[in-house]
């Protein structure tokens, strides 16, 4: 017989108590290992292809983790510093670029930059805080993030911990089923399977639109002989999981650079422009329906809503685990939802009428697959 309801809701009360007062008080000693729990579920599939394919378990975690130590050193010994090297430079260059920006507008729009107007001002105002502030916030992150991340973690126990739980994953999760109550294990199950589709579709699916996007836009404003094009690629796929955001914002900054170093020369603007137009068309038409698929997501204000609130109270631990929080609470609230609608709460006392609501059929499918 089950435990009543009020104990049920006590017991996982305590369970998520404890959950988020470790969370708090371990803070940077779990972070390595949240990492390489990620690391290690975005790379499941992979292994799991390469299963079926013939290798053993043993021989597809041996290929994952050496291709991925070959991208990381890549990656470290040249895409990184000339990405911080770049950042650094944008933010010392902000001035001159507002200067140009003045000169540009005092040779066309000259009563609005007249000495000592308001817009004259806000510019050198702008301009002084960006390069102040915002170098001082790059480094201010990045020693944060040396101190935080110490090179043991970042190049050992990282990579250690991501290697064992991909090849223990398949039985970590067969254990863990074994744990489950036997008499909510079926809810439990099918529970577990929507937040999964929930984060592969946006963790696996997004974050490969996001670094593929990325690479898309820092390769080809390079090529173009854009300055600073790694970063401004870079920032525009890292934002690419919130709609048009990330082309928005990087499409402007990219434009608004070249306008001040191609001035004149229209064809490097047009080409500029149409990196981020095709981009878009790449990533609607190709990119999210092959790797995100119509599977329920996240919804963008409800995923910054959670990053913000993990990361103010846990830091950068919080934001790692901020999404899988996020797509948990989400199926959960559906299923809540579903349940509410075919109680005699929300029916009332007529039982005749139809007991599946629009909610309901939205489960439908995965009830037939169970």
């Amino acid at each position: 017989m089950a435990l009543p309801v009020k104990d049920q809701m006590k017991y996982w009360g305590v369970a998520a108590a404890v959950f988020m007062i470790a969370l708090w008080w371990l803070g940077d000693v779990i972070l390595p290992f949240v990492l390489g729990g990620a690391v290690a579920y975005f790379l499941d599939p992979v292994a799991d292809r390469l299963e079926a394919a013939g290798a053993s378990r043993a021989l597809a975690t041996a290929i994952i983790t050496l291709f991925g130590v070959l991208i990381f050193v890549v990656l470290a010994l040249l895409v990184v510093p000339t990405l911080i090297n770049q950042a650094v430079q944008l933010f010392d260059t902000v001035p001159k670029v507002f200067q140009d920006f003045q000169a540009f507008l005092t040779a066309r729009f000259p009563d609005l930059l007249d000495e000592g107007s308001t817009l004259r001002q806000s510019l050198t105002s702008v301009a002084e805080t960006i390069q102040s502030k915002g170098g001082q916030l790059l480094e201010t992150a990045l020693t944060s993030v040396g101190s935080l991340i110490n090179v043991v973690m970042l190049f050992v126990i990282v990579p250690v911990v991501a290697f064992y739980l991909l090849y223990d994953w398949d039985r970590m999760v067969a254990q863990i089923d074994n744990l489950l109550p036997r008499d909510h294990a079926p809810v439990i199950r099918k529970l577990a399977r929507e937040i999964d589709q929930t984060l592969a579709s946006f963790i696996r699916g997004m974050g490969t639109v996001c670094l593929i996007l990325g690479s898309y836009y820092a390769v080809a404003l390079m090529l173009v002989g854009l300055q600073f094009g790694l970063v401004v690629g870079a920032f525009a796929g890292l934002i690419t999981f919130i709609p048009y955001v990330g082309a928005l914002l990087g499409g402007a900054l990219a434009i608004g650079l070249a306008l001040f170093q191609f001035w004149g020369d229209w064809v490097s603007i047009g080409l500029v422009a149409g990196i981020f137009v095709i981009g878009q068309v790449i990533e609607g038409n190709v990119l999210t329906p092959k790797l995100v698929g119509n599977s329920v997501g996240l919804h963008p204000v409800w995923l910054i809503f959670a990053l913000s609130v993990f990361g103010s109270l846990f830091g950068f631990v919080g934001m790692l685990v901020a999404v899988p929080v996020a797509a948990a609470i989400g199926v959960l609230m559906r299923f809540v939802i579903s349940q509410y609608k075919d109680s005699r709460l929300y029916r009332g006392l007529d039982t005749d009428g139809p007991r599946q609501s629009v909610l309901d059929e939205s489960y439908a499918p995965d009830q037939a697959q169970d």
